[in-house]
């Protein structure tokens, strides 16, 4: 256990619609909702001002729409945030080596090799700089938390968000966490909170009072010791500065509802494209293929099974979604649907029996599953691990013009799309450096707009 606090971790803030907001100066101080636009769409990121309405990550847009109809609601830029998060990423890695960049907002930093005998004051002070240093060079916010432990600086940055800083002193930890919620620790799901609570565990420091065997016998032997130390704010791993990607993976929000099997296999198909692209070009192969459901109602699972060698072909990987989306029921309507391969490895193991029957000209039959998994969790937020969601499945707008996309005309220069449909298309002329712009109104297929680039940081 570390008795210094050396890591940090940073959580950009309200990011999507942050970087929204520097790019468009109409925008700021007022409620901006990003996700997808369509009657179908999701909620990725809300300003703060549209929190204000109860606007949150993951509800419905038309919920969202209801709450806060006055919002501006633009469609993801991922190439702006990827393009931000480079360069917060720079000035981490202007304090220490060791970074583990979670996703593309959200890091933690190990001090020890340049600062391993920081104290509190030390750190609050450098931890101050790290977000100044971020505001100055990108105009967005962040929240830092530090302790002794990635579950501690990552509970830490929570606690006074927006624009915030937690530095938790070592040896405060069991303090800390003893009036939270049992499902404030990593780990707890509903499912699990709610065993925990029927054995009257609510807050955390009850979870710290109870035995490990006591817990052990609730949640199970990894799981359950998992638990324990954490409630008693106990946490010894280590950061990982070269995290690979553990799954790629890519998801469809649809305009309408689905019951077409094949329709559906066709959407699934496009999506198994990117994602074995995706493989094939870092050179991995994968074992485990997953398709993620989300019904009508909202009730979302995941299916998965585990080939006997890992695969980067494409047939392969269509054969297992086709067998597990057969097993889903389809009748009712799906809004959603995701494609996603995991247990990446950089090689595959020849099939020797495969090759031999391929140089005579025969082909085996399709690999079976030899582990089947049914209704995963689904993942947290807008996307799975990959960000292959960069085109919305969203069709109600014009297609080629979508709310906040990047334009250039020829005369009036750089701007975004406030709106589109019936032929026309709505730009405003602004940019991070200009204060708020004209709105002019063309034909959808102007030739002097053409699709922009998003600005220079």
């Amino acid at each position: 256990m570390r008795t210094r606090p050396v890591i940090l971790h940073l959580d950009l803030d309200a990011f999507f619609s942050a970087v929204e907001q520097l790019h468009k100066p109409s925008l700021r101080g007022k409620p901006v909702i990003v996700g997808g636009t369509g009657r179908r769409g999701v909620v990725a990121t809300a300003s703060y001002e549209a929190r204000k309405f109860g606007v949150g990550s993951a509800m419905p847009i038309v919920e969202a729409r209801r709450r806060c109809p006055n919002a501006a609601y633009l469609t993801p830029r991922f190439q702006a945030y990827r393009a931000a998060s480079r360069v917060v990423m720079g000035v981490l890695a202007e304090v220490s080596p060791l970074i583990e960049q979670v996703s593309v907002d959200e890091a933690y930093v190990d001090l020890t090799p340049t600062h391993p005998g920081v104290d509190v004051p030390a750190v609050t002070e450098l931890a101050e700089g790290i977000r100044a240093r971020i505001h100055q060079v990108t105009g967005l916010t962040a929240s830092i938390g530090v302790g002794t432990s990635k579950l501690i600086a990552k509970i830490g940055s929570d606690l006074n968000k927006p624009d915030g800083l937690t530095v938790v002193p070592p040896g405060s930890e069991r303090e800390l966490l003893a009036g939270m919620p049992v499902r404030r620790l990593p780990g707890i799901g509903p499912a699990t909170q709610e065993r925990l609570h029927k054995f009257g565990m609510h807050v955390v420091g009850e979870v710290a009072q109870a035995t490990e065997q006591e817990i052990v016998g609730i949640l199970g032997q990894a799981h359950g010791r998992a638990v324990h130390q954490h409630a008693l704010g106990r946490d010894n791993r280590e950061l990982e500065p070269e995290r690979d990607a553990k799954s790629v993976s890519a998801e469809e929000t649809f305009s309408r509802d689905l019951t077409d099997r094949r329709e559906l296999m066709e959407h699934a198909r496009r999506m198994a494209e990117r994602v074995v692209g995706r493989i094939t070009k870092d050179g991995l192969c994968a074992r485990t293929i997953t398709i993620k459901v989300r019904s009508y109602d909202f009730s979302t699972i995941t299916r998965s099974f585990t080939l006997d060698q890992p695969t980067d072909s494409l047939p392969k990987v269509l054969a297992g979604v086709r067998q597990l989306l057969d097993a889903v029921e389809v009748s009712d309507g799906i809004r959603l649907l995701g494609v996603g391969v995991a247990g990446l490895t950089a090689f595959a193991q020849t099939d020797l029996l495969s090759d031999l029957l391929a140089e005579i000209g025969d082909e085996p039959d399709e690999v079976l599953p030899v582990k089947v998994t049914e209704d995963l969790p689904s993942s947290k937020g807008f996307g799975w691990t990959a960000e292959l969601n960069d085109e919305p499945a969203d069709t109600e707008l014009t297609p080629d013009w979508r709310p906040g996309q990047d334009v250039v005309h020829a005369e009036r220069g750089a701007g975004w799309v406030q709106g589109a449909g019936l032929g026309r298309v709505t730009v405003r002329f602004e940019g991070p450096h200009t204060g708020p712009g004209p709105i002019r109104t063309f034909r959808s297929d102007d030739p002097e707009l053409e699709v922009g680039e998003p600005p220079v940081w």
